[in-house]
């Protein structure tokens, strides 16, 4: 199961000044850690890795209780796409990781400190990480990886916020690469926040 989590603006923009967190308001957040929360292994490209700042995914407590009653992990395993293995082990994701990381990479070589998984298509990736028990995985991005999984046609689900935004020109869309035919999806649910937020699932529509 591969999950996608993105929020965009109304007119199609995946980041406000270079960063995703100038369209998300509070429901967005409240699902990203819901998201987070149900994830066997967390996959976020290199290059949104280094330009989100990400953290170490430690989770709070009331999340970490879940999981265990819920027969997870205590924690989600951080996955990094990295085709260039250009990643600094020091960086507080890596090197604070609650969990030992993986580094998921067509590439030779490694990252100190996590773990090195090689692939030639991102479905063999994606049977690795299944093979070591990780078979719910969630991607937060970026737009380049996420166009590379739909090329593949990876997407089972995929959650998408509309921030109440018109960022105006400039920023990317949430989905970058080489063009490849439309996969059709089936709305689950479409839920209204107060602040104009829209909250949007979408789910494989098999057969088409």
């Amino acid at each position: 199961m591969l999950r996608v989590n993105f929020v965009s603006s109304l007119d199609g923009a995946v980041a406000v000044d270079g960063l995703s967190a100038g369209l998300s308001g509070e429901e967005d957040k409240k699902q990203f850690r819901l998201l987070r929360r149900d994830c066997d292994a967390l996959l976020v490209g290199a290059g949104t890795f280094r330009a989100e700042n990400y953290r170490p995914l430690t989770l709070d407590a009331q999340r970490r209780a879940w999981r265990l009653e819920n027969g997870l992990t205590e924690y989600p395993r951080l996955v990094v796409v990295s085709r260039s293995l250009n990643l600094d082990p020091n960086h507080p994701a890596l090197a604070q990781a609650p969990v030992r990381p993986i580094i998921l990479t067509p590439s030779e070589g490694a990252v100190a400190g996590a773990d090195t998984i090689r692939f030639t298509t991102l479905a063999q990736g994606l049977e690795k990480l299944a093979a070591l028990g990780l078979q719910h995985v969630l991607c937060e991005g970026g737009p380049y990886l996420f166009g590379a999984l739909t090329g593949e046609d990876l997407v089972d689900e995929m959650y998408l916020t509309l921030s109440p935004l018109l960022a105006g020109p400039g920023s990317g869309r949430i989905i970058e690469g080489t063009p490849h035919e439309p996969r059709r999806m089936r709305l689950v649910h479409a839920n209204a926040a107060e602040d104009g937020t829209l909250l949007l699932k979408y789910e494989r529509q098999r057969g088409s």
